[in-house]
């Protein structure tokens, strides 16, 4: 009799058991879910603050640049630190960021977003080495997305950040027009191309999975891709353009030409130290 009663109280259990098993594994699925939607959100977020840093520099160069060059330019200086930023985003917009980011593939950190997957590429050895990106111009077609723009939003300042670096190396000594040409330049083919092969699925990035070198190239911190070509086309905009009128007398001696505000240029200093 005893074990009758034990198999009935079986029989009824294990249907509550299973639905309780079932209502368990339910709730995992809905938290792993729950979790990967705010590791998402939360990807979203730090990706808009640091690209609004990055944004923020901008005035730090303005501020420094203009600090240290003379009264009468100071206007020229300053309308050059604002204009990068215009101009540079509107070129980077329309073609820089697709010849960039054009051939990514999946952003795994803003939601597996992978439809920007078109690179083109050149075989050699059996490989593919990536030149450009082929797809998002003007954040068209399959760039309309929020995962995109929020990439978009992160990559240009950075490449306004390149583009700015040369205005400092070139103040007080060069026309505005020559400038915007320069600008316009650097955010649709000087910047987006060396930001494709090097973390936009291009050939640099390549080296590690196509012939064995490490990783490939590895850009800590914009170091080469912002900052070695800012840097780059900084010493060739100097050499080009030559030092300023008075800096060096005939006989190969310089002149002092200190900044008209330097409280400015240290603000500026502080802005660029908050941003990086």
């Amino acid at each position: 009799m005893r074990s009758a009663v034990l198999v009935v109280v079986g029989l009824l259990a294990s249907p509550v058991a299973l639905m309780a098993q079932a209502a368990a594994a339910t709730k995992i699925d809905s938290v792993a879910t729950q979790t990967a939607a705010n590791s998402t959100s939360i990807n979203f977020v730090w990706t808009l603050v640091a690209g609004f840093l990055v944004m923020f520099m901008q005035a730090g160069f303005a501020l420094v640049e203009t600090g240290f060059t003379r009264a009468k330019n100071a206007g020229h200086t300053m309308t050059m630190n604002f204009m990068v930023y215009a101009i540079g985003m509107l070129a980077y917009w329309a073609v820089g960021f697709a010849l960039q980011a054009g051939g990514i593939g999946a952003l795994a950190t803003l939601g597996g977003y992978d439809k920007l997957n078109t690179e083109f590429s050149i075989h050699i050895g059996g490989h593919a080495w990536g030149l450009f990106g082929m797809q998002g111009f003007f954040l068209t077609g399959v760039a309309y997305n929020a995962s995109i723009f929020a990439y978009f939003l992160f990559q240009m300042v950075f490449m306004d950040t390149a583009a700015t670096i040369p205005t400092g190396a070139a103040a007080e000594r060069w026309k505005f027009s020559a400038f915007c040409i320069f600008t316009a330049f650097i955010g649709t083919i000087i910047y987006p191309n060396y930001g494709n092969w090097v973390s936009g699925n291009g050939w640099l990035a390549a080296l590690g999975r196509n012939v064995g070198l490490g990783h490939g190239h590895v850009d800590f911190a914009g170091s080469s891709v912002v900052h070695m070509t800012g840097g780059v086309m900084a010493l060739l905009a100097g050499k080009l353009i030559g030092p300023r009128r008075g800096k060096y007398n005939s006989n190969g001696s310089a002149n002092a030409i200190p900044g008209h505000n330097i409280p400015m240029a240290l603000l500026g200093t502080f802005i660029l130290a908050f941003g990086w």
